[in-house]
């Protein structure tokens, strides 16, 4: 899959903002926020998109909006940023909405789509193709509005302890999951766990879980998980581009002036630019490095990406049927998905394949 940075006019917007800054400066309040990540600080893409964010906030102002950010566990744990965002006890998050399913499906579309939209699709569906408005009329039950602010762009299938060759070997496979995927699994036969980040080495090693998915090569290689599950499969086809976003609560984000909210929108802009190419900045090195340290690449078998395929498909018929908010979306996406990749086809994929082909004659 091809992915770029992706610079919009909210890129744009965020430098006008901070030509003008000393005249904002003069006519705008001293404020302070905090904000609570889902990342833990070692995590420096995943929680750096926060730092970027706030620093781009504060030179847009002149230091006059300050938001200062927390790792995960430092005000909250990280699956339960969106509940601090909620009931106050922050004014905004960074998180994935995935990571709250378990308050409804929908909650994971906003994050990611099983075998739906890579990165840029996200992003133009999110900003032209009303996913933007979709997910602000589902967020305002919760009391807070969500705006992009980063993608981990495609992900790794993850690590496994032993090799995956046929449908069946996913039988009571213990696998750490996030969000939405984890349905699809249960369907196929495997066991999903939901495990915090710090917990998925430890319990790799031990046996306690069979296989477990992350992100991808840069922050994998961060947790060490080639020394426990050496067998690291690919493509993540529940996460062809898993979208960030800050979450700030209504009230907070309804008594900002406007240009503040026009800097915060900008500030999520260029953090959303800066994760996307730091990824593919990162990746490319860390999967060779990866390699070298052991790590077995395994595509997933085509058996195995169909089966998975159907399962996605009957999984999300059978649960629009029983949410409406959860159709409504998924229908968005699948229409979204079917223009995008006719286009694709025609172009995109053309030129990337060639690229690669050529690439492996040297």
């Amino acid at each position: 899959m091809k992915r770029r940075q992706f610079l919009g006019a909210a890129g744009v917007g965020l430098a006008a903002s901070a030509v003008a800054a000393p005249a904002i400066a003069q006519s705008s309040p001293d404020l302070k926020w905090r904000l609570t990540s889902s990342f833990p600080k070692s995590l420096d893409t995943l929680y750096g998109a926060a730092e970027v964010f706030a620093k781009a906030v504060a030179d847009a102002t002149d230091n006059k909006f300050q938001i200062q950010t927390f790792a995960a566990g430092e005000i909250v744990p990280g699956l339960q940023a969106a509940d601090a965002v909620q009931n106050g006890t922050v004014e905004m998050a960074h998180t994935a909405s995935y990571y709250y399913v378990g308050k409804d499906p929908t909650f994971s579309l906003f994050t990611a789509q099983p075998f739906g939209l890579n990165t840029r699709m996200q992003a133009s569906w999110m900003a032209f193709g009303g996913g933007e408005q979709l997910a602000n009329d589902f967020f305002k039950k919760y009391n807070f509005l969500a705006i992009p602010c980063g993608n981990t762009t495609c992900q790794m299938g993850g690590w496994f302890r032993k090799e995956i060759k046929t449908v069946e070997d996913l039988n009571g496979l213990k696998f750490r999951i996030a969000g939405y995927a984890g349905n699809i699994f249960s369907k196929l036969g495997a066991v999903p766990q939901q495990l915090a980040g710090g917990d998925i080495y430890p319990a790799l090693e031990k046996g306690t879980i069979d296989a477990a998915e992350w992100v991808g090569p840069y922050d994998d290689e961060k947790l060490g998980f080639v020394k426990v599950a050496p067998f690291y499969y690919y493509p993540g086809w529940w996460e062809g581009g898993a979208m960030l976003h800050n979450f700030i609560n209504l009230d907070k984000w309804n008594a900002l002036p406007k240009n503040y909210q026009a800097i915060v929108r900008a500030a999520s802009a260029q953090a959303n630019d800066w994760m996307i190419a730091k990824y593919d900045n990162a990746n490319p090195q860390a999967i060779k490095r990866l390699a070298a340290g052991g790590a077995q690449l395994r595509p997933f078998p085509q058996p195995v990406m169909e089966a998975s395929y159907k399962a996605t498909m009957d999984t999300y018929a059978e649960t629009s049927g029983k949410n409406a908010d959860f159709k409504k979306v998924v229908d968005s996406v699948i229409a979204y998905r079917g223009d995008s990749y006719q286009w694709w086809q025609v172009a995109e994929l053309g030129f990337d394949a060639f690229m690669v082909r050529m690439r492996q004659r040297g």
